[in-house]
Parts: structure tokens; C-alpha cells; sequence
């Protein structure tokens, strides 16, 4: 079980299994604690959880850990793998991990990790920032996949209908008011529309606030989380989703909406570009500027629908061609073949 006495055992056969190594693991959470806003304590659990999942490792006889994120999570895989002498790497998704590099000692983790994956080029450039040229080659790029369960069966072509979707959290970084301002702009062109705002979060009152400031609330629906299948739903009855992100990684979502054959209006944002291509499989706006994305937003309405539907084949070909979870599974696990070869070797 893992009840909080047998956490507490595990902890301890860390511990007494490996004393050097699990002491040296703890004083490395601690200084790790004392450069992050998280702090030494939580840095403490973190050494905690450490030292548990490395007892967890011996006893499967696993050598190599790998860690979604750049956060924590990569934290207590590196710790551990100190711990027991093991291998670990990463997947940094962004664009949390940017934000802060120095906070989450994200230099340290690359240049300790025996790969660091990222979901896109630029994100890979990112990392290359943060340290010496000597570190690059170990960073590698690997995008996120589309689990083939979210878009099996038939898929309805784009609709007649003026209708467009926004998925993801309600937050500064989706850029959903500079959607409301787009979609204030569009009424006031004369244009009939209707815009579903997938997800909830803190800029849900002033995304409202922007909804009744602008008399939108006919046209702009704010329908909270769904259901995988739910979103599926809400995608396929859209036009084109609508994504006006100022800080990204690679959106999920825009991946979503492109197997599912939906052009995506989005930015020129992060690795969205490497994904969207303007005026091929979607449309792509300057962060922050609501004419340019109401003038997206008017173009993908006007747009006849033989022309929409082949802007969604077009999406759809190009997500299936890169982000296909069978391909990226199998990337992923050439990589972690590549780490054991090396340490059988050494």
C-alpha cells in the first residue's frame, strides 16, 4: 500500500540502503529550496518524495526515471536519481518552465538530465539558452501526442454555421479578453457569430465583466470544463477554434482541433507556428491584437465551405503527421533505449 506508514518505510530504506547518497540528496533539496519561491520546506517534502520513489525504484530494479515538467516533478526525479545512482530526463513543456528558469533550477536539471525533451523547436531553443553549447545535444525534441481514442470514427466536415470555440484554462496567458475585444469587433462589422469559451480560472469575473461591457452575452457563452468527449462535441460543431494565447508551449488543444480537421485561428506565439500555418490549415495573429483576430475570425466566417473544409484536411494531415502518439510513444522510447545502452556500456 502506499498509506503514509509504508511512505514513512520507504523513506526510511532510502535511507539506510544508500546513507551518503540519500543525505547528499536532501542537502541538494535544500539549497534548491533556498533559490526557489517555493521554499526549503516544500523542497524538504520534495526530498521526501525523493528518497520514496527511489526505494520504489530498487525495488522494481528500474535505473532510469523520466519527469513531465520541468517543476517539481523534475525535481524529485533528479533527487532520486541521485539517490540511487540512476538516470533521469525530462519533458518541459512550457510556458511555466520560461517563466522562471532560475527559480526551478531548470540549468542544473538539463545539464544533470540524461536527455531533456521539448514539445516544440522553440521550446528547444529555450533550453538551449540556459546552458553551455557542450549541454545541447542533449536536448531533443519531442512533441506532445494526440491519443488516437479522442478522434476515432468519422468526423463532421466545418459547419455553415458562424460558430468558433476557445478551449483552455481562463487565464493571462490564453488571452481570452483580447478574444471578447476581437468578438466586439466582429458585431460591430455586422457580422452574425457565436463564440463557446471551453474551461474555467481566475479571469473568469473579468472575462465576464468584458462579455456584459461590450453587450455580448447573446453571442459569448462561457460553458466551463467538459468532458473529454464533451470537448469533442463543442469542436466538431465549430467552425474554427480560437486560441489568442500571449504565452505558450504547444497548445494541446489547437493539436485537438486539428485531428478533428478545424482550421485554428491562433498567435504567433511559441510553437503554435511550427503547428499552424497561416492561410494553409488555419490563421495566425499578432498576441494582443484584436483587429487582426477579428479580421481572422471574419475571414474563417466568410471563407465558402468547400475552401474551410479543405483548410481542415489540411490541419488534420498536418497534427496526424506530427503529434501521432504511436510516433512520439516510439521517439520517447528509442531515446530511453539510447540512456540504458549508454549505461550498460559505461
Amino acid at each position: 500500500g502506499a498509506g503514509a506508514p509504508a511512505l514513512a518505510r520507504a523513506a526510511a530504506g532510502s535511507l539506510l540502503a544508500r546513507p551518503a547518497d540519500a543525505l547528499a540528496a536532501i542537502a541538494a533539496a535544500l539549497r534548491l529550496g533556498a533559490k526557489s519561491d517555493a521554499g526549503r520546506l516544500r523542497h524538504g517534502f520534495y526530498a521526501v518524495e525523493a528518497l520514496v520513489l527511489a526505494s520504489w525504484m530498487r525495488q522494481e530494479k528500474l535505473v532510469h526515471v523520466h519527469a513531465h515538467f520541468g517543476t517539481n516533478s523534475a525535481t524529485v526525479a533528479m533527487l532520486a536519481a541521485r539517490v540511487n545512482g540512476a538516470t533521469f530526463s525530462m519533458t518541459v513543456h512550457g510556458p511555466e518552465e520560461f517563466d522562471k528558469p532560475a527559480q526551478i533550477a531548470l540549468a542544473e536539471k538539463i545539464r544533470r538530465s540524461a536527455f531533456a525533451a521539448a514539445v516544440s523547436s522553440f521550446g528547444a531553443s529555450q533550453l538551449r539558452r540556459l546552458v553551455a553549447p557542450e549541454y545541447w545535444d542533449r536536448i531533443r525534441i519531442v512533441p506532445c501526442g494526440v491519443e488516437k481514442a479522442f478522434y476515432e470514427g468519422l468526423t463532421p466536415p466545418p459547419p455553415a454555421a458562424p460558430r468558433f470555440v476557445c478551449v483552455g484554462r481562463l487565464c493571462e496567458q490564453k488571452g481570452q479578453l483580447t478574444l471578447i475585444d476581437a468578438a466586439a469587433e466582429v458585431k460591430k462589422r455586422g457580422t452574425e457569430f457565436e463564440l463557446r469559451l471551453v474551461g474555467d480560472g481566475d479571469m473568469r469575473g473579468d472575462i465576464e465583466a468584458a462579455i456584459d461591457r461590450h453587450g455580448l452575452g447573446d453571442r459569448v457563452k462561457l460553458i466551463g470544463w467538459k468532458t473529454q468527449s464533451e470537448v469533442r462535441k463543442e469542436i466538431e460543431k465549430a467552425r474554427a477554434l480560437v486560441l489568442p494565447s500571449y504565452a505558450e508551449g504547444l497548445p494541446v488543444s489547437i493539436m485537438e482541433a486539428m485531428v478533428l480537421g478545424r482550421p485554428v485561428i491562433s498567435t504567433y506565439v511559441a510553437g503554435i507556428p511550427e503547428l499552424v500555418v497561416h492561410g494553409e490549415n488555419g490563421w495566425l495573429a499578432p498576441a494582443g491584437d484584436a483587429i487582426a483576430l477579428a479580421d481572422a475570425m471574419s475571414a474563417a466566417i466568410a471563407l465558402p465551405e468547400g475552401r474551410i473544409a479543405e483548410m481542415g484536411r489540411a490541419a488534420k494531415a498536418r497534427a496526424l503527421a506530427r503529434h501521432d502518439i504511436d510516433v512520439v510513444a516510439s521517439t520517447l522510447k528509442q531515446l530511453f533505449a539510447e540512456v540504458i545502452a549508454g549505461r550498460e556500456a559505461s
